[in-house]
């Protein structure tokens, strides 16, 4: 008895969360084919992608047919028994399309299925394509922001000198380099967002409601909370994973974030007690000019009204007595 083949079998069925323009893609990619024989394949019929493998053959297939974001199984293939008196030699008709025709999806890949597909994107630090998941985000924008205040001491430290030497021309100079330096680390903060939304599978666009009010106050944070897209999406395959770098780095910026947290909590709770205080304070003071003023209006002593008493009589006549 022969050993037992198996085949792929593909039905159109995609895996959770994979876009199907993003299957569509890695398939052609995968099969070294265009995306319109591709499409062929999704049309709800089952369709053998591979015939008689091995069972280990088989999983390896379907391993890397995963990676591209489609739902396969592996069925059995039914023996075949052939009677070789039966075999007949069959010239293809000339309208039949021959069996290495790259516009038919029953064609055999032109390339090794297991080979074509990358398993992690490629990091790009410096572009607004490919993903990048939470820690990483944390990770760089950490180390952006520790270079953006070292550059800026030492900026602060060359406006003070040209202020010293009363250089109107190295102000402007240095004016001009302000707004340079800002606008660089502005942008590249921009586009480490824009891959991390591509992570989440969200477009890039989505960053303008940073400069939405009250909605940019909270859409950081939620940025750095929604985890990404464990496959590939349309923006490419997932990004691979964290090294022990970034981890530290990222959890480095988590402290950080809580501190100013906490400073900012504690901040509002002193300046409400100061508060309060200036107010009982401005209370007390009022109550005490009031007493002030009640004390001031008192009635006079009886010695008093008695010498009001003598100077009110009228002058005795000597001569009369």
């Amino acid at each position: 008895m022969g050993e037992n083949h198996f085949k792929i079998v593909f039905e159109g069925a995609l895996l959770p969360g994979v876009d199907i323009t993003t299957a569509k893609l890695n398939l052609a990619e995968l099969f070294k084919s265009d995306v319109s024989a591709i499409e062929r394949l999704f049309t709800g019929r089952p369709v053998a992608l591979k015939r008689n493998l091995s069972q280990a053959d088989a999983q390896t297939y379907l391993h890397a047919l995963s990676k591209t974001g489609i739902d396969a199984r592996i069925e059995a293939e039914t023996p075949i028994e052939l009677n070789l008196a039966d075999v007949h030699d069959h010239t293809p008709a000339s309208g039949q399309a021959p069996l290495g025709d790259p516009q038919s999806p029953y064609a055999p890949p032109r390339a090794p299925v297991g080979e074509a597909v990358a398993e992690f994107a490629t990091l790009k630090p410096f572009s607004f394509d490919g993903r990048i998941g939470r820690l990483r985000y944390l990770a760089w924008t950490l180390v952006l922001t520790l270079v953006l205040m070292a550059v800026c001491g030492v900026f602060a430290l060359v406006v003070l000198a040209l202020i010293g030497a009363d250089s109107t021309a190295g102000l402007i100079l240095g004016g001009l380099l302000a707004l340079t330096l800002f606008v660089g680390f502005a942008f590249v903060s921009i586009q480490i967002t824009v891959q991390r939304l591509h992570d989440i599978g969200w477009s890039g666009w989505l960053w303008l409601l940073n400069l939405v009010p009250f909605v940019g106050s909270f859409f950081p944070f939620v940025i750095m909370v929604v985890p990404g897209n464990e496959l590939a999406n349309r923006y490419g395959p997932p990004p691979p994973p964290n090294s022990t770098a970034v981890k530290v780095l990222s959890s480095l910026w988590l402290v950080v974030i809580a501190l100013i947290l906490v400073g900012a909590l504690a901040g509002g709770l002193s300046a409400i007690q100061q508060e309060y205080e200036s107010a009982a304070q401005s209370s007390y003071e009022s109550s005490s000019v009031i007493t002030d003023e009640i004390d001031v209006e008192v009635e006079p002593t009886p010695n008093s009204a008695g010498d009001a008493a003598e100077e009110a009589q009228p002058p005795v006549d000597s001569a009369k007595e």
